[in-house]
């Protein structure tokens, strides 16, 4: 019997996200600066990474918010963000650690210099391997840069476990007020010129979050969709104005794209969600690919680790991520009512 088909795109979004991240860093990676990042060039404001780091918050915000609606439990919820964030995470982590490292640096040295306590210790609290120096004279050495946004995705998750248990998400206003309380705050903090840490990442999964629980109250429409783009897009020639403006309008238009119904597009559904892998090994593959070819250009240095990116995602949702995600039990809809 044939598994239905999801109609929707988030998959498909999710992985392009993942894309536009290697397509950002290629440049920079090479560089050490922005001088040539695409969307920097275009608008002075945000980068595809950037940008593709808060769409995956917008989108996380409205997914992890229909997960814990569907199954309102502590203990399941937090068992399905653990298998799907941790395995993924400890074997990327071991990865860099013990074949990207040695590879990078003088294999004894790197070995005499591990601390491999705090290695664990560091996978354990999702943070950036803990290694030696790596990468010696090329800009950014760190082994992974891009894991830095796993700790707040799940501190982003434990928010909502928190609120949830303390039956604050009953009553989605609750939500609403936290979420344009904080957006007020981050908004203000960047348009005065000095934004609050950690800020960003909270505005983007609390408006995502919102677009979830007001589903019945916001109308999807595609021309609206279009005419929100455009603003976003006009907000970009502004430092101050682009966080916002995605955060807002930016939320609509890419949760319109994610849940819009297609037979043709939903097909990809059929595919490994290899999003998660391509993201955490693309900074890896992209040091490792202008370690070994000095001359790389961007465009090739984009093209050669997107394709590595996309096998190694491929590799871990196979072997690792899809093995793990069956621990989670069989998928009970366990829904509650959401007041006003």
């Amino acid at each position: 019997m044939n598994t239905p088909v999801r109609l929707n795109n988030f998959n498909l979004v999710r992985l392009l996200l993942a894309l536009l991240v290697l397509l950002s860093h290629a440049p920079e990676l090479i560089d050490g600066n922005r001088g040539r990042e695409i969307l920097t060039r275009m608008f002075g404001s945000l980068s595809f990474g950037e940008l593709a780091v808060d769409g995956f918050f917008l989108l996380s915000g409205y997914l992890i918010m229909q997960s814990w609606q569907s199954q309102p439990q502590a203990w399941p919820f937090l068992k399905k963000r653990l298998l799907r964030i941790y395995p993924g995470f400890a074997i990327a982590t071991l990865v860099c650690a013990f074949a990207v490292g040695p590879f990078a640096a003088e294999p004894e040295t790197y070995f005499n210099g591990l601390n491999v306590a705090a290695l664990f210790t560091n996978m354990v609290f999702l943070q950036k391997p803990a290694v030696p120096e790596v990468f010696a004279g090329l800009p950014y050495a760190d082994i992974n840069g891009s894991m830095w946004t796993i700790s707040a995705e799940f501190t982003c998750y434990l928010s909502v476990l928190i609120l949830g248990v303390a039956g604050a998400l009953v009553r989605r206003r609750v939500w609403l007020t936290v979420a344009v309380l904080v957006i007020a705050v981050g908004a203000t903090a960047r348009l005065s010129g000095v934004p609050i840490p950690g800020m960003r990442l909270a505005m983007l999964f609390l408006s995502g979050g919102t677009y979830y629980l007001y589903r019945d109250k916001i109308r999807m429409h595609g021309g609206i969709a279009a005419g929100v783009a455009a603003l976003v897009v006009l907000c970009m020639f502004s430092w101050r104005l682009s966080e916002l403006a995605v955060t807002t309008f930016g939320g609509y238009a890419l949760i319109y794209a994610a849940s819009k119904r297609s037979e043709l597009l939903s097909q990809f559904n059929r595919l490994p969600d290899v999003s998660y892998g391509v993201y955490l090994y693309g900074w890896p593959i992209q040091k490792l690919l202008i370690w070994t070819i000095p001359t790389i250009s961007p465009w090739s240095l984009f093209a050669l680790s997107a394709s590595c990116a996309l096998v190694a995602g491929t590799i871990s949702w196979y072997l690792i991520e899809e093995p793990a995600l069956r621990f989670k039990g069989p998928r009970i809809q366990v829904r509650h009512t959401v007041l006003p």
